[in-house]
């Protein structure tokens, strides 16, 4: 028995096809998610309000060393070791200390001479156990470089001879900064030049004093060129080796290569100067060369004067 046939399904529209023009018309739309409750998604700044005055925070160093590589517990050993060379062995004396401010910034510069100067160490122990000022000598690069050597230098107070480093200590943190604008020439000379002043550059130290705002103070020191006389010197050598010069001094023949390192005991006398101050304003971007140029010479010739003067009074070279 036949069964009548149940509806029919109804068929499915057909998909028209895409065209150029359908797909340039759709587009997505995206649905944004919602956080789940409790958790924020902002990244807004909170607005922290600033205390007066910040906290005190914990030193993280373990030594007494500065920025500049000074350590005071080092300075005081120094002290200790160098006390009886400045005392009996040199007995240092000194001409016009009053002359160098007892607070404040200032700008040393001073004649410099012998093998292995015994000027530097003389006037930075003697201003420091006088007047009980820290004094930073500016130093060429070779010290930096030297192994052992360049660590030492600092950790006694040497500092990299740069015009940046310079205005720091002296504008920023009024430091004394003993500079040698002889540089290695005068270090280099021979017994037969010596208190002769070798030219001061090109008075980069009068431009850094003039920017810092601060006095520079000249210095003559009589007696370094005969603790240490340089007798010859080897230029092919010392250049093969990247060092200025390379000395054979009177103290290397007379006590051998080792001993040479120590000084005669010739004796020092130091001579401040009256403080040279520059009627200019402080942090200006550029000075007169001119006005650099003469100052710079000026004050040359000062300590030239000074130097000559005071070997007329001297009346021996052990005993002054």
């Amino acid at each position: 028995m036949a069964t009548a046939p149940g509806p029919r399904p109804k068929p499915k529209p057909k998909k028209a096809p895409a065209t150029a023009a359908g797909r340039a018309t759709k587009t997505r739309v995206r649905v944004p998610k919602v956080a789940p409750v409790g958790r924020s998604t902002s990244v807004a700044l909170v607005p922290v309000p600033k205390s007066e005055t910040p906290p005190d925070l914990a030193d993280p160093r373990r030594s007494d060393v500065d920025e500049w590589g000074r350590s005071e517990h080092t300075r005081e050993i120094a002290r200790q070791v160098y006390g009886p060379l400045y005392r009996t062995w040199h007995r240092v004396e000194w001409e016009g200390l009053d002359n160098i401010p007892t607070e404040g910034g200032a700008l040393l510069v001073s004649n410099h001479a012998g093998a292995i100067p015994s000027d530097a160490p003389a006037i930075m122990h003697g201003i420091e156990t006088e007047l009980g000022r820290p004094v930073y000598g500016l130093a060429d690069e070779m010290f930096k470089r030297m192994p052992v050597v360049g660590t030492m230098w600092s950790r006694v107070g040497g500092v990299l001879a740069h015009p940046d480093n310079a205005y720091r200590l002296l504008r920023e943190q009024e430091q004394l900064a003993l500079v040698f604008p002889e540089g290695t020439k005068g270090t280099g000379k021979t017994y037969g030049e010596r208190y002769q002043l070798r030219r001061f550059g090109r008075g980069g130290f009068v431009q850094i004093a003039m920017r810092a705002g601060v006095p520079v103070v000249p210095i003559a020191v009589v007696g370094s060129e005969e603790a240490m006389p340089m007798l010859w010197k080897s230029p092919q050598l010392a250049k093969l080796l990247g060092i200025p010069y390379l000395p054979i001094t009177a103290n290397m023949l007379a006590l051998g290569p080792l001993a040479g390192m120590l000084p005669f005991p010739a004796k020092i006398k130091i001579r401040v100067l009256d403080p040279v101050r520059f009627d200019v304003e402080p942090d200006q971007p550029r000075y007169s060369r001119s006005l650099i140029m003469d100052t710079s010479e000026r004050i040359r010739q000062q300590i030239q004067e000074a130097l000559y003067d005071m070997l007329r009074q001297r009346e021996s070279v052990w005993f002054g």
